[in-house]
């Protein structure tokens, strides 16, 4: 028998290729190829002709299709039957008992009087980064409504207020730009792991002749590709830049001129540099003051020079004003008039005159005055909180999409304590029976990137994507735009606004003088028009134009030790003298792909790096499981010996789901809900634990 005689007719039916775009927290942002043949997805690549992507995407991307016919997908609506205090024990329901049951637990709570909506809280973050199944219906939804508002702080937003003190926005050099650059400081970023695509343009830069510099508290994957690493302990960062910067004016390896021009004061940072010679920098990094002399020799006679800043480095108490810090690099050395060099955080602000946030959100719903503001961050004592003058009426109802917080939010004790009330009606819209949705009262099937509409900007890089549903919702999945619309026609909510459908809500996202959508849909992606070279001649978007070194509110940026640190706490760290960060697993995104088995299968199982000495002085040996703690909790897991950890830090690779861990926990078991100097994040990163043998 011939081939075309044994292929079955879905082998041989035509295929059809869709442009899709990744939804993670990643500042890649690729562009997708999907290719669909008799209704199901039969593969994924990146897009050959979107520069940033330029046809790859990472093994976690690649393999998204098991992740939509994951055999565990959540598939049908569930309503809980038995107590949260015992194993998760659901009942499949249909569409309509499910928004019913909602619908009537938030009318009553609503509907108590003025401001009583703030007992509902909706808690959401970056599942997706669409801009229509993230927060355009959802939140016109909850708008209006009433309900309290997140302060979405979980991941980045100590690093952003820090890159907005400094530059006024969000803004930095163009990805594509790395190639050109001959040195690259690669600064808090596994960039293999979580920023391929930058990977990409750093090795080219690599192949003519660049040096590559590391600077983390972890020998990552990347680390063992460049040149250099500094392996400086967590939340020191900005004792390092001020270090540098020392180095640079004693040397007079300085861009006089651009600093006369470009930066506002330039003075006052001087003078608090000064006070930062490389020894001091050291005692507080754990470097050699050699290591911080050469490293600004370096910087300071290489030119173009990039810094790739990610946001590992600020999860700790410090983080924003190191962010600061840092910032200021390029404009001391005048890194920024050359092409290849500059900095990069994020630039999400290049789409500030692009995205219509407020067409797509629409605030205006928001009753006067404003509900209160939660910090995600802060919700294991939020959830847990009384009524009271300062705080409001108790949340008594959170509705959870695009974010799984039992695993992801700090000291996850009180995260559980939290969501495990049984008067805490909860619902979760998900793909999968997370930690979560474990202690959800009602659970909604939703749509997988393959299956909705959505449109997206990225913090990577400058180009504006679509994604265009390759298949069929699976199941009973809905995407989140279409729960929101029906939940607000059984509130009563007849606004024209909840009627609109996902392409008109594409169509709103971006202003036309900045995204012709048309193109964007035949094509995919579309280029912002953002300038090459943006800061060449200053130019940044702050009311004067300038970099600020001098903030009017915030004054000059400087080192802020640790909450957790010898440092600032003795006693403490006489106790638990090990620090101890959280990067996320190779693999893993967030708490994201963990129950892909392919992907679970790579990464084995919760681990913990340690340093040999540390292992030593403690018995431990490699594979053991072993007891991490503090006076938060105790976190059980495998023991990896090796130097990917230094002397004195510990690395407790993450974010697992509590429930495939050894003992029903995670390494947030560790964490705290202390903040970060600005923008109110969680210091992940900022923690102190000792380890024993189990």
């Amino acid at each position: 028998m011939n081939d075309a005689l044994a292929a079955s007719p879905q082998d041989t039916a035509p295929t059809t290729l869709v442009r899709a775009a990744c939804p993670h927290d990643c500042p890649d942002t690729c562009a997708m190829h999907v290719t669909v043949q008799a209704g199901r997805v039969i593969r994924i690549q990146g897009d050959p002709d979107h520069p940033p992507t330029h046809g790859a995407l990472c093994t976690k991307v690649s393999r998204y299709a098991e992740r939509s016919d994951h055999p565990e997908r959540v598939l049908h609506p569930l309503k809980r039957v038995g107590p949260k205090a015992g194993p998760p024990r659901f009942e499949r329901i249909g569409w309509d008992e499910a928004l019913d049951t909602i619908a009537a637990r938030l009318t009553a709570i609503a509907g108590r009087g003025p401001g009583a909506a703030q007992a509902i809280l909706p808690y959401s973050y970056a599942g997706t980064m669409g801009l229509i199944q993230g927060e355009s219906m959802a939140a016109r939804f909850f708008h209006r409504l009433g309900a309290s508002r997140l302060d979405r702080t979980i991941c980045a937003s100590a690093g952003a207020e820090g890159l907005m003190a400094t530059y006024g926005g969000k803004v930095g050099m163009h990805l594509e730009d790395y190639a050109h650059a001959k040195l690259i400081l690669i600064w808090g970023s596994n960039s293999i792991a979580s920023n391929l695509h930058f990977w990409t343009f750093a090795q080219q830069a690599k192949r003519q002749g660049a040096t590559l510099v590391c600077i983390d508290p972890r020998r990552t994957e990347t680390a063992d590709k460049c040149h250099q690493h500094l392996a400086l302990r967590p939340g020191s960062d900005g004792a390092l830049a001020l270090a540098l910067m020392h180095e640079l004016i004693t040397q007079d390896l300085l861009d006089h001129d651009y600093l006369a021009q470009h930066v506002e004061g330039w003075p006052a940072l001087r003078e608090r540099a000064l006070q930062w010679p490389a020894e001091r920098a050291a005692s507080v990094c754990g470097l050699e003051a050699g290591q911080i002399r050469d490293l600004a020799l370096l910087y300071g006679r290489t030119q173009p020079a990039a810094i790739r800043l990610n946001y590992g480095m600020q999860r700790a108490h410090g983080g924003g004003n190191a962010v600061r810090l840092v910032a200021l690099l390029p404009c001391l050395t005048g890194a920024w008039r050359h092409r290849g060099g500059g900095m990069l955080l994020s630039a999400s602000g290049w789409f500030g005159p692009a995205v219509d946030a407020a067409s797509l959100e629409r605030p205006d719903l928001m009753p006067q005055p404003l509900p209160r503001i939660i910090n995600m961050s802060t919700i294991g004592d939020d959830l847990l909180r009384e009524s009271g003058p300062d705080f409001g009426p108790r949340i008594e109802a959170v509705v959870v999409y695009n974010s799984n917080p039992v695993a992801v939010a700090p000291q996850s004790r009180r995260v559980v304590a939290g969501f495990a009330r049984d008067d805490l009606f909860t619902v979760v819209l998900e793909h999968f029976m997370t930690d979560t949705a474990d202690l959800a009262d009602i659970v909604l099937p939703a749509t997988t990137q393959l299956e909705h509409l959505d449109v997206h900007r990225s913090y990577g890089h400058t180009y504006a994507l679509i994604n265009q549903p390759a298949i069929a919702p699976v199941g009973e999945a809905r995407p989140n735009t279409a729960v929101f619309r029906a939940l607000a026609q059984r509130l009563g909510f007849d606004e024209p606004c909840f009627a609109e459908g996902d392409e008109v809500l594409a169509r709103q996202a971006f202003r036309p003088d900045q995204v012709d959508f048309e193109q964007l849909q035949a094509h995919g992606w579309v280029r912002l028009p953002v300038p090459d070279r943006p800061f060449a001649e200053g130019g940044f978007p702050t009311p004067s134009g300038r970099a600020l070194a001098d903030h009017p509110q915030l004054g000059v940026p400087d080192h802020i030790p640790n909450y957790e640190s010898a440092e600032s706490a003795p006693a403490l760290a006489a106790r638990y003298p090990l620090a101890m960060i959280s990067p996320p697993a190779r693999h893993f995104l967030n708490s994201t792909f963990v129950n892909v088995k392919s992907l679970r299968d790579i990464e084995g199982e919760p681990l913990l790096e340690i340093h040999p000495e540390d292992a030593a002085a403690r018995g431990l040996v490699d594979g053991s499981v072993v007891e991490v703690f503090n006076d938060r909790g105790v976190y059980r897991c495998k023991a990896a010996v090796n130097t990917r950890a230094r002397p004195g830090v510990v690395n407790g690779l993450g974010i697992w789901w509590r429930k495939l861990g050894l003992d029903g926990t995670n390494v947030n078991e560790l964490t705290h809900q202390r903040l970060t100097d600005l923008g109110r994040a969680p210091a992940f990163y900022d923690c102190l634990v000792e380890v024993r043998a189990a």
